[in-house]
């Protein structure tokens, strides 16, 4: 299988900084592996209308990473990290229109 090209957001890339020690680490490490399985089975698949992108959510605890899968140019967008609550996924469409 071959690996797939990581981008992360630049405003993600600046929340991510500010993450505690031990979730930013949690964070790292589980971005760097969606770049061998973007799928991993205890991701969720989000629906957003006229998505040409498949959008997915990864649990890590509290918190989630966003993230689009472009499977025709083997790319992973990473979009947001987020604690869960009080985050509903209501942006889904605004942070789909930043790719």
């Amino acid at each position: 299988m071959s690996r797939y090209t990581l981008y992360i957001l630049p405003q993600t890339f600046n929340a991510i900084k500010t993450l505690p020690g031990n979730i930013r680490q949690r964070v790292k490490r589980a971005i760097d592996q969606l770049a061998d399985d973007p799928r991993p089975t205890q991701s969720k698949i989000l629906t957003v209308a006229d998505a040409e992108y498949e959008l997915r959510r990864l649990r890590l605890g509290r918190w989630r990473i966003i993230y689009a899968i472009t499977e025709a140019e083997k790319f992973v967008d990473v979009l947001a990290v987020r604690k869960r609550p009080p985050y509903d996924y209501g942006d889904l469409e605004a942070l789909l229109q930043e790719i």
